[in-house]
């Protein structure tokens, strides 16, 4: 039996689609998951660490966050508060803009790919989800593994490649809002999100073994794409 063909255009190109869709739905999950910052508030001691009370410090980080979010419709930071320097907000608002475009991306590209991939199921070509597979596994794993092995470098390097300035080195007198971001933190925020991303690898990889052990069980054809192959082929 010949089998359909996986590294093709239209599966390549779907493939980036889906991993731009779940990439961009593992930062906006992780986004509005404020637990993660409700657990290290006491988990790295930020009350004593930073001077400032529970009840500030998630204030002012829920300021941050709905700030952030396009549903919440807050076009101006403030903090209630923090003062902050005019470097801050630029920062602020660049990081803003990320947020937004992937806020934008998530449901934009969920809508391709759930409309392509549905002809792709259709047709019973599967390997798309092959590829999506291969990529959310691939590039959690490298960049995990590179974080992981020096944190510092990584955050530093990230901030280096999405900002042509350097007002993310906030100084904690002008703007101390910084005593309550840590670097853990945001290496917690990471974290999930790749884990999320590795979820979603298995996911497409679990379901794309499923349909084609259920279709070489059916002994069914494939049914052909005009535009990429040209004789019915079975897998």
């Amino acid at each position: 039996m010949k089998s359909k063909r996986t590294w093709t255009f239209s599966n390549l190109l779907l493939a980036l689609v889906g991993f731009l869709f779940l990439a961009s739905l593992s930062v906006v999950l992780v986004l509005n998951l404020r637990s993660i910052y409700y657990f290290d508030i006491d988990y790295l001691n930020l009350a004593e660490e930073s001077g400032y009370s529970e009840e500030i410090i998630r204030d002012n980080y829920d300021a941050l966050i709905d700030y952030n979010l396009i549903w919440k419709g807050v076009d101006e930071l403030e903090f209630p508060d923090f003062p902050m320097s005019d470097e801050a907000a630029v920062h602020f608002r660049e990081v803003k803009r990320i947020f937004v475009l992937l806020q934008i991306l998530c449901p934009v590209t969920g809508v391709i790919f759930l409309i392509f991939l549905c002809r792709k199921m259709i047709a019973r070509d599967y390997g798309s989800l092959k590829l999506i597979s291969i990529l959310t596994f691939a590039i959690p794993i490298i960049l995990g593994a590179y974080a992981a092995l020096n944190w510092e470098t990584f955050f530093v390097q990230f901030h280096e490649l999405f900002f042509q300035n350097d007002y993310w080195l906030f100084n904690p007198i002008t703007d101390p809002v910084i005593l309550i971001l840590p670097d853990t933190f945001f290496a917690h925020c990471a974290a999930a999100i790749l884990l999320i991303l590795f979820a979603g690898g298995i996911l497409t990889g679990v379901l794309h073994r499923l349909l084609t052990r259920k279709l070489r069980k059916s002994g069914r054809p494939s049914r052909t794409n005009s535009d990429e192959e040209t004789e019915i082929s079975y897998l």
